[in-house]
């Protein structure tokens, strides 16, 4: 891929798994907080799975839409869009009825300084919407930051493993996951949460921080040694899919990639491919920021996309000068501090 068409094209075209998963759930899908790094590929994913299925569903993207570009992208796509802020209860209250709710809606980067916000998005924000679509089926978009660093050769914290936040984003978080549990108890409303860590494509990720890295010859740090990382494109899959398991109580996933990636390793693979020395300060700690997805993926199959596609797809990328996001993942953080 050396274009953003085909980088698109790529993230938005949908498995006979998903087609057939999506004919299975009644009623249409409301994507909240669709203006994310995510949230519009997704939405193209899902309207193109409704097309391909030929499927009676409206697709209906949420967010504030401060860009109006990605707005109108989503509509030639075939997504109808609603612009609304999720804070605002009036505005909230005028969103129409759907039986299936993405909630991606949440905040993470900026909240050091900023902690009151993250709270009300990610604690506060989840208990209205889980009152105003207590008759919906939900999947919260979480994330594996919830949990506790675990050692390298464990294989990931599973699904059982207690949580142990970290810092304000984590425990709010957490938090979220709280508040529309206790909602999904008292009127009865399915749920899954889906704990994500890291999607990437060519614009953004852990992978692309890495190959940036070496491609400029920046020192790379290694004490987070370790790393999950999973193609965007199979995680929106997934986070679709995850409408047919949805549960009360709520059901959880963990969404990533098979393997405990080496830093290191991937550092050196990008070394090889652009034709660079990978350089690296500090070690390796024993225990990372680390999930085992194993129920995901017997779920709905391994991830589409390998782990060395990734790498070479974004080796070319870097190459042929690819649009890429200053949005950087702080995978390095061992403090919980965003």
């Amino acid at each position: 891929m050396k274009t953003l068409a085909e980088l698109e094209a790529k993230l938005a075209d949908p498995s006979e798994a998903l087609v057939k998963d999506l004919s299975s759930v009644d009623g249409d899908i409301l994507i909240l907080g669709v203006g994310g790094k995510m949230g519009p590929s997704l939405a193209r994913l899902a309207q193109n799975a409704v097309r391909e299925g030929g499927l009676n569903k409206r697709v209906i993207g949420v967010s504030r839409f401060s860009n109006e570009e990605a707005r109108r992208e989503l509509e030639d796509a075939g997504v109808e869009t609603i612009s609304c802020d999720l804070l605002n209860d009036d505005e909230l209250k005028q969103l129409p009825h759907a039986d299936n709710i993405i909630y991606m809606a949440g905040n993470k980067f900026g909240t050091t300084g900023r902690e009151y916000f993250t709270w009300g998005m990610n604690t506060y924000l989840p208990g209205r919407v889980a009152e105003k679509y207590k008759d919906s089926r939900i999947v919260v978009f979480s994330s594996g930051n919830i949990y506790p660093f675990m050692p390298i050769g464990s294989g990931g914290a599973s699904e059982s493993v207690t949580p142990e936040p970290m810092g304000e984003y984590a425990q709010s978080t957490l938090g979220r996951e709280r508040i529309f549990e206790f909602h999904s108890h008292k009127n009865g409303t399915p749920m899954l949460f889906y704990r994500l860590n890291y999607a990437m494509d060519m614009r953004y990720g852990v992978l692309l921080e890495i190959a940036k890295s070496v491609n400029e010859q920046r020192a790379i740090n290694l004490t987070m040694g370790h790393a999950n990382v999973i193609w965007q494109g199979d995680a929106n899959q997934m986070a679709l899919r995850c409408l047919t398991e949805c549960t009360n109580p709520p059901s959880i996933m963990n969404i990533t990639g098979p393997e405990t990636m080496s830093i290191r390793w991937a550092a050196e693979e990008f070394a090889k491919r652009l034709g660079k020395d990978a350089i690296f300060e500090d070690t390796e700690s024993e225990l990372a920021l680390l999930n085992n997805a194993s129920k995901s993926h017997q779920r709905f199959g391994y991830p589409s996309v390998s782990l060395l596609q990734m790498i070479d797809w974004l080796a070319e990328w870097i190459q042929a000068g690819g649009t890429t996001w200053n949005k950087p993942t702080h995978f390095q953080e061992r403090k919980g501090k965003f």
